[in-house]
Parts: structure tokens; sequence; C-alpha cells
């Protein structure tokens, strides 16, 4: 090998080493970079989220998640702050450095089932009445509006639905709301009552902007005598609280905003606790008792909750449905689980008529234990 090219391939693995270690350098700078810009990160206080209450001039009121409120700066570059709005403030000075967008103070969005429920009419067995009234007061003013604008009358803005529990009540609701392809907002009436002041009130004012912005929508309020007992004169302060967010939803309900394709539907099995106020034309228009079946809705919502078994040919169904008799759907469905678990037991897939008998035996004293655990108190 001549001397030209020995000095050529020493050049050259000089070269290719060059790039090999500016390469390492590169990576290893690169990491370096990264690990101190995360240190940095780590090591940056944590901003607390408030509320802003007022602005005067160059100061701001703020409001904390504790309730307490404070006089405080903001930041120059912060533009078109208002009031409502969430904010970032520091620990020490609580001086406002960015707002929250998108930040609600209260996961309003929890509440939304966004998909469309999955529930239909043909799903609920029986109850023909009760589901021609809520197709008649929610669906129909959903679907033609024009309809009662042709013929001069105002719709019910929501419905009441009372009974025993298990009857179907909420399975209605989603019901009407499959059928209106409409936005279901479904809420638990002690979800609503709040610890500080003021604030049951605006997830009340919150739940029912949402519902306007996603309309059509269906306000599902279930076990809504948690929120609308009836108001006493003397009580505590809490119970004063629960007053406020109760007239804060019968302000939303019957004030100046309308409601639009907003509908509500209430569901209590404690009817007899509700205040008035909720139950006068205007507000909740409709009282549909949703009642326990009688025979012919038990036969259809045993077969609804049966349509996937294998059931034994021999089985007497309608030996089975009177000894159901006075049952809920809730208590019907309980049965049907009951029977699969008796055939799984036994490693058999042919749920027989026995199976369904020790169910019905299982959820019947199940029953009669709930209700006579009073005798049990002091024993």
């Amino acid at each position: 090998m001549s001397s030209k090219e020995e000095f050529e391939r020493a050049v050259f693995s000089y070269t290719s080493a060059s790039n090999d270690v500016e390469d390492e350098n590169r990576v290893l700078k690169e990491s370096l970079n990264h690990l101190k810009s995360e240190l940095d990160r780590l090591k940056a206080p944590a901003l607390m989220v408030a509320e802003v209450s007022d602005i005067l001039k160059d100061k701001v009121i703020i409001k904390l998640p504790n309730g307490n409120r404070f006089y405080v700066n903001k930041a120059s570059s912060i533009k078109n702050l208002n009031v409502g709005n969430s904010v970032l403030v520091e620990q020490k000075n609580l001086t406002i450095v960015d707002i929250v967008k998108g930040h609600r103070n209260f996961n309003v969005e929890q509440f939304v089932i966004l998909e469309k429920p999955t529930i239909t009419w043909q799903d609920i067995g029986g109850l023909d009445m009760q589901k021609r009234e809520l197709q008649e007061v929610i669906e129909l003013p959903l679907k033609k509006p024009q309809l009662f604008k042709k013929v001069g009358i105002t719709p019910p803005k929501g419905v009441l639905l009372y009974g025993p529990p298990g009857t179907g009540k909420t399975l209605l609701g989603k019901a009407v709301a499959n059928s209106t392809n409409s936005t279901f907002i479904e809420v638990v009436g002690s979800e609503l009552i709040q610890k500080f002041i003021g604030e049951g009130a605006k997830l009340v004012k919150d739940i029912f902007d949402l519902a306007r912005q996603k309309s059509p929508s269906i306000v599902f309020i279930d076990e809504i005598d948690a929120l609308a007992a009836k108001r006493v004169e003397l009580g505590t302060s809490g119970e004063r609280e629960v007053q406020r967010t109760f007239m804060q939803f019968l302000a939303e309900i019957d004030g100046f905003s309308n409601l639009g394709e907003v509908k509500i539907i209430g569901c209590t099995n404690r009817k007899d606790i509700l205040d008035p106020a909720i139950l006068r034309p205007g507000r909740l228009d409709r009282l549909i008792l949703v009642d326990k079946p009688d025979m012919e809705a038990l036969k259809q919502i045993f077969k609804i909750h049966t349509k996937d078994m294998t059931i034994d040919k021999k089985t007497d169904i309608e030996k089975l449905l009177k000894s159901m008799k006075n049952f809920s759907g809730a208590e019907v469905k309980a049965v049907c689980t009951e029977a699969g678990y008796f055939a799984i037991r036994e490693d058999r897939f042919k749920v027989k008529e026995r199976d369904f008998q020790q169910a019905i035996v299982k959820v019947q004293s199940e029953e009669n234990l709930e209700g006579n655990d009073y005798l049990r108190m002091f024993g």
C-alpha cells in the first residue's frame, strides 16, 4: 500500500471518529438540556387556582377554593380578564399570573353522557302510559317544536317521575334521551349540595348553562328530594344552603333565561316530602307515577332480561311470573341474574325452572331482611 493511500485512510478514520464524537456530544448536550429543563420544572413552585370575583381598576378580588377572598395584583401581560374566570395565582403574594382557559370551578362535564344512551323504548317492559306521556312532554317538543307554535301553546318544561325504587324511572329518562338524540345530563340531587355558601347555586347555574350550550338536552335529576325537600323556617346553616341551591334551581327552571330546547326530568321515590314550589304548573308540569308492574308488564320485563339466556323448555313461565307478583323491574332482573348463577354453580349453560324458583326465594328473603332491619337493631 502506498504512503498516499495510507494517508487517505488515516484521514478518513480520523474524520469518522471526529463525526462520531460530535454526534455523541450533541446527544449528550440535548440530554443534559432536557434534564436541566425537567429539573427547573420540578423546582418551580405550584400555582393555585382561584376564581375572579370582582375587578377594580388595576386590582382584582379573587376567591380561593377554601372560600377566602383576597384583594390582589395581576400581571401586566394579562388581558381580557372577566369576572368568573379561573386564574392561576402565586402562593406567596397571590398575584395573578395567567388565565386558565376552558376550566370550570366545578367539573360540570362529569355529569354529561357525551355518547347517546343505548337504552331504547323496546328495552323497557310495560309502562305504556308513562312512555306515552314522556313522548308527548319531552320527545315531541324536541322533535317537532313547530307543531306547538302552530297550535299556540308552550310545551311543559319537564316532568317528575315518582314511585317505588327499581320501577324503571331512570330507564325511562335514558330511553327518551336516546329517541331524541339529545345530550343526557345526569345529576344526583345530593351532588348539587356543596360545602361552601353559594357553590351549590353556582353548580346549578353551570349545569343549566351547559345544557343550553349542548341543546337539545335533557337534564335528569335523580333523587331530586335531596335538593327539593319542603323548606322550613328554622334550620341549620347547612339546611339554609340547601334552600339557596333549591331557589337557584327554581330560578333556572322558571326565571328570565329561556330554557329553549332543554327539558328536565326529576326522579324520586319520596314525592310526599317535595316542596310544593317545584310541583306547581310552569315548573315540573307533569307528575307521572311509575308503579310496580302488573302481570302483563312482568311478562315483558322477564322476556327482556332472559332474551340472551338458554332456558329449559320445560320451564313454566306463567308459574314463575305468579311467584314474582308485586316484584319491581329491578327485582325481576335480579331473579334472572341469580338464576344464571345457580346454573353456573352446577356447571350448566341451560337455566332450569328450579334455578328461577331458588332465585325468587333468595330475592324475596333479601327484601324481607331489608324491611325488618329494625327488628334486629338490639339483637
